[in-house]
């Protein structure tokens, strides 16, 4: 199919394909979805709060510090509810335990709250510390049902790399559908598929399991023809001796972990531009003071740096007295790791999500801008209709998630699923903002568009 005219100019934005006049020339609505990459979101929406208190911050008794050997990597499983995805890193965890290169997590401690347990499915985002050979790995275990889709998108922008984790006997679902969406939507540039549950497949059928997955990778924006696919059993893997290793236990394990090496590439960190996290989470320790967890999307921070917090209620200087990833001490930390700020000075309430922690005078608060979105259709998750003027959908705009009212251009009086549009936004509350950066627009369940913002007005 061509895709455009030639010379044209496009723009490239993740999930958007568009030209600079906006128009897809010579494809009719019902095609034109197959042109377009979900967007490519830099809203760094965080692990939450129990992934840090668990196994990232502490700041508090001896510790040791974090010793920088091998290049970071963050990749997480995602995929639909009970298809194994915490069977999984379960499993990797256990495998890499034995060669002194993780500590074993069991399914009970990642899905660690007693809802999960009760119900057996994970809801918040657990986030787990392992290495292979070559580089250190922080995972993060993402939740599969559809009521939590929203702590999927928070832990699905933490990645570099995916492992999409498909039941073998069950095929892909709506919600590994949903994922390979909210994957592209959020920037995850590769993905790597983990066929689980071999041992109870029928043979006949896996070729055309995998055969569906690929193709619901190309759809949106994935290269399915080079996926790499690895097959196994995750329960296997956890159950099995260590000594009498199989096929679809501990080496596919093993296989996956070497496939994770050499398919994730290295992302290349923003260390040189002024610092920045956006805060996730906000907990108190008693007698040392405020922290704040998230994700640094760009810069370096050092413990005794002065910082900003900027958002609904700012301080403008604030001094850092302690950083910490994975329960060890941190010297300073850079970007693309998920650490824990210890403040001084400030109560728990005076610092919230969705608020970002900077270099003073490097970045503003503001409530109203112009993006240019593109407003996905049915088939991609997105609304049956469309929308008009003064509609108030929720933003997710780095780690916040705030309503704002949308204006249509003038003589465009509804913005129809499929359509690359032009929105003036103005929020509810003041919010990190600067141009370039990258949103995703919700209403409900339904993932309503993407964009990128052109010009903040005020």
């Amino acid at each position: 199919m061509k895709m455009e005219k030639k010379n044209e100019k496009t723009m490239h934005v993740g999930f958007l394909r568009f030209s600079v006049s906006l128009k897809l020339p010579n494809i009719d609505r019902k095609n034109r979805m197959l042109s377009k990459n979900l967007f490519k979101s830099s809203c760094q929406l965080g692990l939450g709060l129990r992934s840090f208190r668990s196994s990232s911050v502490s700041l508090a008794g001896e510790k040791k510090k974090f010793e920088r050997t091998k290049p970071h990597v963050n990749v997480g499983t995602i995929g639909h509810v009970d298809h194994g995805k915490t069977t999984l890193t379960a499993a990797i965890t256990k495998c890499l335990s034995d060669r002194g290169l993780a500590n074993f997590k069991s399914y009970s401690q990642i899905d660690k709250s007693p809802e999960e347990r009760q119900r057996g499915i994970t809801i918040n985002a657990s986030h787990i510390e392992y290495e292979s050979d070559n580089r250190h790995y922080a995972h993060i275990d993402c939740p599969g049902h559809q009521h939590y889709i929203k702590n999927m998108i928070t832990g699905a922008a933490q990645m570099d790399g995916a492992i999409l984790v498909v039941s073998a006997p069950d095929g892909p679902q709506e919600q590994t559908r949903e994922h390979v969406i909210l994957s592209r939507e959020v920037g995850i540039p590769k993905i790597v598929v983990f066929l689980n549950k071999m041992d109870n497949a029928d043979p006949d059928l896996v070729e055309i399991v995998e055969m569906e997955v690929r193709e619901l990778l190309a759809k949106y924006g994935f290269d399915g023809e080079a996926t790499p696919f690895v097959k196994g059993a995750a329960a296997v893997a956890l159950a099995e001796d260590p000594a009498s290793p199989t096929e679809f236990g501990r080496l596919a394990i093993d296989k996956l972990v070497s496939v994770l090496d050499n398919e994730i590439p290295l992302p290349k960190r923003a260390i040189d531009k002024p610092f920045l996290m956006p805060v996730e989470e906000v907990f108190s320790i008693s007698g040392r003071g405020t922290v704040a967890t998230g994700r640094i999307d760009q810069g370096v921070v050092k413990v005794g740096d002065e910082v900003a917090i900027v958002g609904i209620k700012p301080v403008p200087k604030v001094s850092v007295t302690g950083l910490e990833m994975f329960g060890k001490l941190l010297d300073f930390a850079q970007a693309g790791e998920n650490v824990g700020v210890l403040l001084r000075g400030l109560k728990r309430e005076d610092v919230v999500r969705g608020e970002v922690i900077s270099k003073p005078g490097t970045i503003k608060a503001h409530t109203k801008f112009t993006a240019k979105t593109y407003i996905l259709t049915d088939g991609e998750g997105g609304r049956k209709k469309g929308f008009a003027t003064n509609y108030k959908p929720q933003f997710f705009i780095r780690t916040s998630n705030v309503t704002g009212r949308i204006e249509l251009p003038p003589n465009t009086p509804m913005a129809m699923p499929g359509d690359n549009v032009e929105l003036t936004i103005e929020l509810i509350s003041p919010t990190p903002l600067n141009e370039g950066l990258r949103f995703a627009i919700r209403e409900g369940q339904l993932t309503v568009g993407a964009g990128i913002i052109q010009k903040v007005v005020s």
